[in-house]
Parts: structure tokens; C-alpha cells; sequence
């Protein structure tokens, strides 16, 4: 049998510009980045993964906002031996984050806010706020290390399939519940050349119903001008799941990412 496979991936275009008025400088970065895999023949398979950040620097503020998206369907085959195409993952993220720089160097306060909307995750949503402190751990010419960490709120709900039970024995299959939280998050970046830089990124929140640990490590590559070729494993780990949901998804990832 021959199989067939397309691996497609483009990046959606992005520009930055930078201007000054009345003495202030601000500055626009945005970065883009967008992958997609077919396969067909013996497997049939979608992916498709996108994503873009803006960063806007001001002379007392660094704001940064997120948009990612992932997008999977794959070829499933039924108890009477029929296939068809069933979507096996779908989820959507946005965040905002606002840095006020504080008279020390690289050192600000934070106020942060994200929602994430998950069609197979161990929570069919979540929303986030939180504020708090962060400063470099690391600073040399070509590696660096920064923390944050504050405290935060956390709203989400459980799936409609959800096996979860309340104190009370009552499904919590649909319903929101929320919690006060601790968040924490070490960014490190290492630029290996001019051409290659590493990444490792970890964040943390706990919460007494939950504590959910993301990590993701990436590997960035220009090919040419401002054009790289991202390739991405990412940890996302839920403490506390329902009996038929795992506590880790992974996910692997080749982008382009576009930015200059």
C-alpha cells in the first residue's frame, strides 16, 4: 500500500516599525508563526498549529500579547470497519501581560491575564488573572534567566463528560468553579549562535483544587533574513484530572516563525 505525505509550512506575514513622538520612543515586535502536516493514503491526518505574539516596549511599560491555536483531525475507524474524519484536538489560547519597569535594572511588576478554551483538555476552559514581581536571575551577553512569581485567580470548567464529583457526590460535569492561586514562571534563553537560540520555558500554577505545570522547550533556527525554523516539545501536566482524562499531554511542533 503506498502512503502519501504533504508536510506543509508557511508563516503569516508580520512586520515591526518603531517611531518616536514627543521624545518618547515606542516600538511595535511582531512575531508569527504557522505549521500545518497532511497525510493521506494509509493515514489520514490535519494539523494545524498557528500562533502570534506582539510585543509593544514603551519607555515605562513592556506589554506583551498571545494568540495560539492547534487544530487536529485524524482518520478513525468504527466497530463495522467504516473510516471518517473526526476532529481529535482543538484548543485556543489568548493572554495579555503588562511589565512596569522598576528602577532597578531588568527587574518589574506584572499584571497578567489569559484564557484558554480546550475541546479534549482536562478542563474544557480556564481564565486567569494574577500580578506580582519579576527580575533576572542570569544576565550575560548571550544567556539569560528571569522569574516571576505572584499571586493570582484562576475560573474554569469542567468538560460536559466530565467524571468529577463534588463533596457531595454531585457531577461537576459542565459547571465553573474557581480558586485562588500561586503562579510562577522561569524564562531562559541562550543564543547558541547568530543562526541558533534555545529556549526553555516553565510555569507553575497551584491552586488547592489543581496545580498545573506547563513546559516548553524549543529550538530556533534562521534559515534566512528574518524567516526561522522553529521546532517545539511542549509539557502540559494537571495534578488533579477526572479518571478517564491523563494528568500530561505533550505535543511536538515544527513552525516557521516570520518577525523583524
Amino acid at each position: 500500500m503506498k502512503l502519501k505525505l504533504l508536510s506543509i509550512l508557511v508563516a503569516a506575514s508580520a512586520a515591526t516599525n518603531a517611531f518616536a513622538a514627543d521624545a518618547e520612543q515606542k516600538s511595535w515586535e511582531v512575531t508569527s508563526e504557522l505549521g500545518a502536516i497532511i497525510t493521506s493514503g494509509n493515514t489520514e491526518t490535519t494539523t494545524l498549529k498557528g500562533g502570534i505574539k506582539v510585543q509593544h516596549n514603551l519607555e515605562n511599560w513592556n506589554n506583551e500579547y498571545k494568540l495560539d491555536g492547534i487544530y487536529k483531525e485524524d482518520e478513525v475507524e468504527d466497530a463495522n470497519g467504516e473510516k471518517s474524519k473526526q476532529r481529535t484536538n482543538e484548543k485556543y489560547s489568548i493572554s495579555a501581560q503588562g511589565n512596569y519597569k522598576l528602577n532597578e535594572e531588568h527587574s518589574h511588576l506584572f499584571i497578567y491575564g489569559s484564557h484558554v478554551s480546550d475541546y479534549f483538555g482536562a478542563y474544557r476552559s480556564e481564565s486567569v488573572i494574577s500580578a506580582g514581581y519579576g527580575f533576572r536571575l542570569l544576565n550575560e551577553k548571550e544567556m539569560w534567566l528571569s522569574a516571576e512569581f505572584g499571586p493570582g485567580y484562576k475560573y474554569f470548567e469542567y468538560p460536559d463528560d466530565s467524571s468529577e464529583v463534588d463533596d457531595n457526590g454531585n457531577s461537576l460535569a459542565g459547571e465553573f468553579e474557581g480558586e485562588v492561586i500561586a503562579l510562577g514562571k522561569l524564562d531562559y534563553n541562550w543564543q547558541i549562535s547568530d543562526n541558533a537560540r534555545f529556549t526553555q520555558l516553565l510555569a507553575v500554577e497551584y491552586g488547592d483544587t489543581n496545580t498545573k505545570t506547563r513546559s516548553e522547550t524549543a529550538l530556533l533556527a534562521k534559515i534566512s533574513g528574518s524567516l526561522q525554523m522553529k521546532v517545539a516539545f511542549n509539557v502540559t501536566n494537571n495534578s488533579d484530572v477526572a479518571d478517564d482524562k491523563e494528568s500530561t499531554d505533550t505535543e511536538t511542533s515544527f513552525t516557521l516563525v516570520y518577525s523583524f
